[in-house]
């Protein structure tokens, strides 16, 4: 497979985590590249359900590295805890390597990040308040606090006490410096037998000749700079992120494959032009089980979205397509993909880089018979029924991307190739 990356082509939660699951099987390193601990990833094996926030899904398959790249911001309690539920669920955490320069999430980040949420009002950005953006902003002001750090003690006394006096002076945050240093320093022992130079080992197992997946968080409308800003997240979640947040260069990469949901979801604030009210977004939501991994918030829901499809595809230069959740659909008489956007009486067909002008846009779209028939047993393509088939096919003619995998479940198994 060599060296994949695997992207939302959405706001996230389009089923990565499943599909990262089925391509680890197939190679020998999975790196998770950007974001921290306010994305999750779900994968149901066997009937169980695991939910990751930082640690790559892969490490459900043994044998197989895990690596937290330096593009991560870590919460290294989240870690803790997430790596002592796999313990106690029999999975190996051996192979897990973290990035001695991916940044940490601090207690006054999570502070800060309630603080300007609540100082937004009506404007708030919907932000999961684990710290992610603080983060980043202190990333980017140099002062960061990274997970090497916490195996140099005076280095560590030194940053903190300058982030602990900016954070009193600017926002009266107030914390026992001595209660930090301990409780950082124990961080450290418990997790410093992980912490490496993960894009060296990267590089070392490229010459080697391994077999690489690439997977991020949230989705290519929350990527910084390429997003629905201001309701983004604060990292580079789309393709081009893996170059910085890996430490790799751009001719490292082999393919890119995106994926989609047979609908279109959101969670948190901002415009969302195919959103569903009523009875329809409600059973997609139920059926869909559309509640947040992270915090349980219940996901707005709409149509397909071709015109986000395309400006993915555009992104993130994807290959190919998977598509998940396609039985969500199943007991609709008739479908919606929306083909183009109206906006202020002009019709457009390529997203609109003025949010402004993108918060106006209103859905055109192209209505599709639905197949009213389930779905969720099917073994193949061919066994899809027409309709169903039709639907993947014109995603693919209005999208320009061929769709390569379509689910019909969360199990494992339920993953099937459209060829």
């Amino acid at each position: 497979m060599a060296n994949i990356v695997v992207v939302g082509t959405q706001w996230g939660d389009e089923g990565k985590g499943r599909v990262i699951d089925l391509f680890a099987k197939k190679v020998d390193a999975v790196v998770r590249y950007q974001g921290g601990s306010n994305a999750g990833h779900t994968v149901v094996v066997d009937g169980e359900k695991f939910v990751f926030h930082l640690i790559p899904s892969g490490i459900l398959h043994p044998g197989k590295k895990s690596i937290i790249a330096n593009g991560v911001v870590i919460d290294p309690e989240q870690l803790l805890k997430e790596l002592e539920e796999l313990r106690e669920r029999g999975i190996d955490t051996h192979n897990l390597y973290i990035s001695t320069n991916a940044h940490v999430v601090m207690p006054y980040h999570k502070d800060l990040e309630v603080w300007e949420e609540e100082k937004r009002g009506k404007n708030k950005i919907g932000t999961t308040g684990k710290g992610i953006g603080p983060a980043y902003m202190d990333k980017a002001a140099r002062r960061g606090i990274r997970m090497g750090d916490l195996l140099e003690k005076e280095t560590l006394k030194e940053k903190l006490s300058l982030n602990l006096e900016i954070y009193h002076q600017l926002y009266g945050f107030d914390y026992s410096e001595d209660d930090l240093m301990q409780k950082l320093l124990e961080y450290g022992q418990k997790l410093k037998t992980y912490i490496t130079d993960t894009s060296l080992l990267i590089h070392n197992l490229m010459r080697e000749g391994k077999d690489i997946l690439f997977e991020g968080a949230q989705g290519t409308l929350l990527d910084i700079d390429h997003g629905t800003y201001p309701y983004v997240t604060s990292s580079n979640s789309t393709a081009g992120g893996v170059c910085t947040g890996a430490g790799i260069g751009p001719r490292d990469i082999s393919k890119v494959f995106g994926v989609a949901k047979a609908y279109t979801t959101r969670v948190g604030e901002g415009p969302f032009p195919t959103e569903i009210k009523g009875a329809v977004g409600n059973l997609l939501r139920k059926r869909g089980g559309e509640y947040g991994a992270t915090t349980g918030r219940p996901r707005r829901c709409g149509w397909f979205d071709a015109v986000i499809l395309r400006y993915a595809a555009r992104i993130n230069s994807l290959d190919e397509l998977i598509l998940t959740k396609l039985d969500i659909l199943d007991q609709l008489d008739k479908v919606k993909i929306c083909v183009a956007y109206n906006c202020r009486g002009k019709i457009i067909k390529d997203f609109p880089g003025n949010f402004e002008l993108w918060k106006e846009c209103k859905p055109v779209y192209e209505e599709i018979e639905g197949w009213k028939e389930d779905t969720s047993k099917v073994n193949s393509y061919s066994e899809l029924p027409s309709a169903a088939r039709n639907y993947i096919k014109r995603i693919e003619q209005i999208g320009g991307v061929p769709i390569r995998l379509f689910s019909v479940g969360p199990q494992r198994e339920e993953i099937f190739a459209t060829t």
